[in-house]
Parts: C-alpha cells; sequence; structure tokens
C-alpha cells in the first residue's frame, strides 16, 4: 500500500479538506492521517460516525503515547475513529504544544502507515495531512516513506510563488531521499485549489512556472473551491455530496493520480474500480 503526504507553505489554506475529499473518493480503504504539528482541524470541523463530535483525546497523541514502548503497525487502528460516512482518521493534535510529546515519532509513523499495507486488521492506504510543511518541521521525517508528496496551493500569485519554490527546493533534495523517488516521474505534485473557471488555465500557468524554476513537479490537478461542498462532506449540511464540485473535482485529481503513478506504486483496483 502507498502513504500519500499533503503540504501547503505559508498562506496557502485547503489542505485539510484536500486531505479528506481525496480520502473519500478513494478507490480502496483509506486512513486520514492528521499529522500537521500545528495541530488538527477536523475535530472542530468534522462529525463522528455516532452523530457526535470526533473524541480529541484518541488519536496521534494517544498512538505517541503506545509508541513510546515500540509501534506495531496494525497497533495505528487502536486510535482512529470513523467520520460520518465512514471514513476512518486518525485525529491530530489539539494543540502544537503537544508536537512535544510526538518527538522521535515521525520518522516510526511513516514506516508504521506504509505497513498497513500488510496489517491483519485492515490494510489501507494513508493519506496525510501535515499541514504548513518545511524542511525544518518535525513531519519532515516521515517523508521517507512518501510515495508522492502533493503541494496544495490557492490561486493568489504570492500562494503560487511560495508553492513554486517549495517545490524547486523539494525537487533538488527530494523528500526521503530515493526510496521516495519514483523512477521517471516527480515524487512532488502541485494540486491547485480554485474556482473551476479558471482551472485549466491556471494549471497550465503553474506548470509554466515550475518548469522556468527548474522544478522537478508537475500540476497533477485542480480541487474545487465549494464551501457548500466542504461543509456537506464534512457532516455540517445535509444534501448529496457526490454530486459537488469539490466532490467531482477529487474523483478526477485521483484518476490523474492513477494514470501519472499508478504502474510506479499502486497495486490493486485502480480508481473506476466500483464507481
Amino acid at each position: 500500500m502507498t502513504l500519500i503526504a499533503l503540504a501547503a507553505d505559508k498562506g496557502a489554506p485547503g489542505v485539510t479538506t484536500t486531505a479528506l475529499a481525496l480520502s473519500a473518493v478513494w478507490p480502496r480503504r483509506a486512513l486520514l492521517a492528521e499529522v500537521d504539528p500545528a495541530g488538527g482541524d477536523l475535530v472542530y470541523r468534522n462529525v463522528a460516525a455516532h452523530g457526535g463530535a470526533l473524541d480529541p483525546n484518541l488519536g496521534l497523541l494517544s498512538l505517541a503515547a503506545t509508541a513510546r514502548r515500540g509501534l506495531v503497525a496494525e497497533q495505528v487502528w487502536d486510535h482512529v475513529q470513523p467520520m460520518s460516512g465512514g471514513l476512518d482518521v486518525l485525529v491530530g493534535l489539539g494543540t502544537s504544544e503537544q508536537a512535544a510529546g510526538v518527538s522521535g515519532l515521525w520518522a516510526t509513523l511513516g514506516r508504521a502507515f506504509v505497513e498497513l499495507g500488510e496489517s491483519p486488521r485492515g490494510a489501507a492506504d494513508v493519506i496525510a495531512d501535515c499541514g504548513r510543511l518545511g524542511m525544518d518541521s518535525p513531519a519532515a521525517e516521515l517523508l521517507a516513506d512518501v510515495s508522492v508528496l502533493l503541494l496544495v496551493s490557492g490561486p493568489e500569485p504570492e500562494q503560487l510563488a511560495r508553492v513554486r519554490d517549495r517545490a524547486a527546493a523539494l525537487s533538488a533534495q527530494p523528500p526521503g531521499g530515493p526510496r521516495a523517488a519514483v523512477p521517471g516521474v516527480p515524487s512532488v505534485g502541485v494540486l491547485l485549489v480554485a474556482e473551476p473557471s479558471r482551472a485549466a488555465r491556471l494549471a497550465g500557468e503553474v506548470d509554466a512556472m515550475l518548469r522556468r524554476a527548474q522544478a522537478r513537479a508537475q500540476v497533477i490537478g485542480t480541487i474545487a473551491r465549494d464551501p457548500v461542498g466542504a461543509a456537506r462532506l464534512a457532516g455540517r449540511r445535509g444534501g448529496r455530496v457526490d454530486r459537488t464540485l469539490l466532490i467531482r473535482s477529487a474523483r478526477q485529481v485521483v484518476r490523474d493520480l492513477y494514470r501519472r503513478y499508478g504502474a510506479a506504486w499502486l497495486r490493486g483496483p485502480g480508481p473506476e474500480a466500483g464507481r
């Protein structure tokens, strides 16, 4: 199975919603893991499967306490909660101060996520929400086991400039070294969060920016900026989630991910299975 990380640079919102949308339409079992050292958002935004709030005490912090005595991959499932809609989530830290309690866990956590593919309690791909990510971030340690890192950016010029510079820096020194690099394709991709009417033109402009910066990265796709769809996906608003622009764009991104990387590191049914 595989580990996909989503991250952003300064001033680029939308990582958590994008990670949630991709996880919701992933063609195999997926675990959404909040590994942002600054703290997670899902306990504030999303509804648990039982209709109440997610438990903030069951997640990454409780897993870190267990991991002090060593971590076996299937132990991750002891700290996972189902959200409304059935998606499994490993809830993130409550505050940035709690990151001290997770010190030393990040590299071990990355390996455990990959090993979930062999877990007797259920194999899963892991989609990790890393939040704002610089190479000085503690969460950067888990990138050694990441199959592809997706940088999320909004459409504003300063956001695009930052993601261009971050992609160029990561391309010069691939996250995790040779293990994370996929032969023949970039290990770093860019996802844009924008109005659908701007998607195609914006993607072309950003690809050109990345080429000029000699960044070994490409635009993978565009996630629709869709507040109504995000509220439905979180369980805070009624209505059909599957017909929202958010989910339709997420499905297209997943299809593009499989086309671009599938032969190298994805096995099993493709994104059209069961759709």
